[in-house]
């Protein structure tokens, strides 16, 4: 499980993405990359990192549920999960 203070750090730079967005798209658009240059660094979706949404685990993390491969594992076990069930052949 990652630490309290990564988790918020995330949740930090998830907000700071949300809100200069659009600034960012216009400027991006316009090609004023020195206005670009000005904003906060943590703006840019790439400082983003995929984690866990239960534990903030950043590996084996399942895009299409949003939560790490361990969380994925149990929740499907306990049929906490809609539509996935464990497959035997």
């Amino acid at each position: 499980m990652a630490r309290e203070s990564i988790k918020a750090r995330q949740r930090k730079r998830e907000a700071m993405v949300a809100r200069y967005a659009e600034k960012r798209a216009k400027l991006k658009a316009e090609g004023n990359y020195d206005a670009l240059q000005l904003l906060p660094r943590n703006a840019s979706p790439v400082r983003l990192r995929n984690r866990c949404k239960l534990t903030g685990r950043p590996r084996g993390y399942m895009r299409t549920f949003g939560i790490c491969r361990n969380q994925f594992r149990q929740l499907a076990s306990d049929g906490k999960i809609p539509g996935v069930t464990k497959s035997s052949w």
